[in-house]
């Protein structure tokens, strides 16, 4: 099998169509199919169903997939050490990272990474637990910030940080009252939640189940200053991380009655190459935190 062959294949399979790989290939459409169609020929197999308005993979296509996925990161990797061993690697960190992470925690490492070593370039991606943990099994980052109870076998971790999940609530909420609060009392309340896929809904999904109670979700928005402006006003509560409240917001915080502490981890793929840059900016992580 011819590696630009599979790159085709794998491109098509994740975008879902021609002409979307072609565009990120930066390929000419005919190109991309009759390397797929010589590789359905060498194989004899048909790799995808196509019409007119979707292509989707045969089950044969989903058995390849697993392996090109592989094949091409191995390849991707070799090339990366072999480079870094001559001294050519240009050193590139891609990192993804949750909103609330990303928004209160680590501006101030990522300028002080990029003060130490400015000659390497920084990528971060913002994004939900599953879609970071999908991006850096497909090695389309290099690091990404993960619950620990979320990280998968196929990934490595290393944890940095503890932190608290804290109830939420405007200053005129009867919680204000409370030294902590039940999970009971708080999925009494309308809600204002991080959609699915982020930790934070994942945490009060979990909270919810062990409780066998069904949380009332009135909003749902990944964005931080709007859940707090919706909890300020009382249209809901919320559960965030302590680090998300500033001493200037009109808000007030209440730990639940059983303590909800996150492991949060830095991780990467377990088998997979990480380079010289990506652990310098592992190991800096680590350093800050501790």
């Amino acid at each position: 099998m011819d590696l630009k062959q599979l790159r085709y294949f794998l491109t098509i399979a994740q975008l879902g169509g021609f002409t979307r790989a072609a565009h990120q290939l930066h390929v000419a459409q005919p190109a991309v199919s009759m390397g797929v169609r010589k590789l359905e020929d060498q194989l004899g197999l048909q790799l995808f169903q196509r019409t007119e308005r979707q292509v989707r993979l045969t089950d044969e296509g989903v058995r390849l997939q697993r392996h090109a996925q592989r094949i091409l990161q191995a390849v991707d990797d070799a090339a990366l050490e072999m480079a870094e061993l001559k001294g050519l690697s240009q050193g590139e960190v891609r990192v993804g990272i949750p909103s609330m992470l990303g928004s209160y925690f680590f501006p101030p490492i990522l300028m002080a990474f990029r003060h130490r070593y400015p000659e390497l370039k920084l990528t971060v991606i913002e994004g939900g637990t599953w879609q970071l943990q999908q991006m850096l099994e497909r090695g389309e980052l290099d690091l990404g910030v993960i619950v620990a109870e979320f990280v998968p076998a196929e990934l490595q971790a290393r944890t940095f940080l503890q932190a608290q999940m804290l109830v939420t609530v405007g200053q005129e909420h009867p919680f204000t009252q409370l030294d902590a609060v039940s999970p009971a009392q708080f999925f009494r309340e309308e809600l204002v939640m991080f959609k699915e896929g982020y930790f934070h809904r994942k945490i009060v999904d979990r909270l919810a189940s062990q409780c066998g109670l069904e949380p009332d979700i009135g909003f749902e928005t990944n964005l931080i200053p709007l859940i707090k402006s919706i909890v300020q006003q009382g249209f809901g509560i919320s559960t965030l991380l302590e680090m998300v409240i500033q001493p200037e917001d009109p808000l007030v915080t209440r730990p639940f009655t059983e303590p909800v502490w996150l492991d949060l981890s830095i991780a990467w793929r377990k088998d997979g190459y990480l380079s010289t840059a990506n652990r310098a900016f592992r190991d800096f992580v680590l350093e800050q935190a501790g």
